[in-house]
C-alpha cells in the first residue's frame, strides 16, 4: 500500500519557481557519495515524546501506546478500505481494521482533533491523520521494509551505508479535515522526527489512483524522463512487477499538463525536491498504480527546510 494523503487539495505548500521548473532537483545529482550525514552529531535514539505541534485544536505528536495505533489502524481502513476502492481480506474487515506486521515495528504519527464531537455530543479527541514511520533500524530486525516487496532498493542502500534511511507509509487523512492546515502539521511532526533522529534520506510508495499504466501515460512518463534518480540514488521495481512509466517519448510530454494530472501528494513531494524509482508497480488490492518516491534530507528545497524547521506551523493559534 502506497502513501495516500487521500483526497487532499494542498499536499503541501508552496509552488514551482520561475523559470525551470525542474531546477530544484539539481541537489539530488550535485551530492557526492551519499554523505549526508551531519557533520559532528550525535545520533538520538532515545523516543521522540511530547506535542510536535498545534493548530487550534489539532495536535501532531506520535501514538502512545497500542490503543492509539489501534485507532490509526482503524482510520486507514476507513479511508482506504470505505472510501477508496482497496480490497479487505478476512480479517480486515472482520475488524475493520488496516494493520499487518509492520506496524509493532514502526512509529505512528498522528494528528488528533482536541475538538472533536463524540456520538452524543460530548468533546471526544479524535484521530484525523496519520504517517506511518519505519527507520531502517527497525526495517533490519524485521527483515526489509514495506517498500521492498515492490521495489529493489538493495543496491541505493548498499551505497549509502553510513546513512540513516526512514521510509514512509499508510499515509491518510479523514475527509472533514483535508486541508493545508492538517497537511501541514503531519510535515512538521515529520520534519521535527528526522531532525530528532538524524535521518538522512527519505523513500516510500506513492499512489496513482487506477491500475490502467495507459491512462496515466502523461504524469508517468513526465516523472520518468524529468523526475527519475539516478546514480547513487536509483532505485527500480522489481521485474516481477515492472510497469515501464516511459510510456510517452520526451518531446510528447506536455509538463504543464502532466503536473496538473500528478496527484496532489506526489505534487508536494516534487516541490519537496524528491526524485522517482525506475517502473511502476500495480497494487490490485488498493487500486492503485505505485510509484517510487526518494527524497534525502539534504535535497529538500530550502524555503520547506526553513519553513517547518523554524515555528512554521507548528504552534499557531
Amino acid at each position: 500500500m502506497a502513501l495516500h494523503v487521500s483526497g487532499s487539495k494542498n499536499a503541501l505548500p508552496g509552488r514551482f519557481p520561475a523559470g525551470n521548473p525542474f531546477s530544484r532537483f539539481a541537489p539530488l545529482i550535485l551530492m557526492k557519495g551519499g554523505a549526508m550525514r551531519r557533520s559532528g552529531a550525535e545520533i538520538d535514539e532515545t523516543p521522540l515524546s511530547g506535542t510536535l505541534g498545534r493548530l487550534g485544536s489539532l495536535e501532531v505528536r506520535l501514538a502512545r501506546g497500542p490503543r492509539e495505533i489501534w485507532r490509526a489502524q482503524r482510520l486507514r481502513y476507513r479511508v482506504f478500505y470505505q472510501e477508496m476502492s482497496a480490497k479487505p481480506d478476512v480479517i480486515s474487515r472482520m475488524f475493520r481494521r488496516d494493520a499487518d506486521r509492520f506496524d509493532k515495528a514502526c512509529d505512528h504519527l498522528l494528528v488528533i482533533d482536541h475538538a472533536a464531537r463524540g456520538r452524543f455530543g460530548g468533546i471526544k479527541p479524535k484521530v484525523v491523520g496519520t504517517y506511518r514511520l519505519m527507520r531502517q533500524s527497525a526495517a533490519e530486525r524485521l527483515g526489509g521494509f514495506y517498500t521492498q516487496g515492490e521495489f529493489d532498493l538493495a543496491p541505493m542502500l548498499a551505497l549509502h551505508p553510513g546513512s540513516r534511511f526512514l521510509e514512509l507509509g499508510r499515509s491518510c487523512v479523514l475527509k472533514p479535515y483535508r486541508t493545508k492546515r492538517t497537511v501541514e502539521l503531519l510535515w512538521s511532526g515529520i520534519w521535527a522526527y528526522l531532525q530528532h533522529h538524524r535521518i538522512d534520506a527519505m523513500f516510500g510508495c506513492a499512489s496513482f489512483d487506477g491500475t490502467d499504466p495507459d491512462a496515466l501515460a502523461l504524469p508517468l512518463s513526465f516523472l520518468h524522463h524529468h523526475a527519475r534518480s539516478e546514480g547513487a540514488w536509483a532505485a527500480t521495481a522489481h521485474a516481477e512487477h515492472f510497469v515501464g512509466m516511459d510510456r510517452l517519448p520526451p518531446e510528447m510530454v506536455d509538463a504543464k499538463l502532466a503536473l496538473k494530472q500528478l496527484p496532489p501528494l506526489i505534487k508536494g513531494y516534487l516541490r519537496l525536491g524528491a526524485r522517482f524509482g525506475t517502473g511502476a508497480v500495480i497494487d490490485r488490492q488498493f487500486g492503485t498504480t505505485d510509484v517510487l518516491v526518494v527524497l534525502p534530507v539534504a535535497a529538500i528545497d530550502k524555503r520547506y527546510a526553513d519553513y517547518y524547521g523554524g515555528e512554521g506551523p507548528r504552534h499557531a493559534a
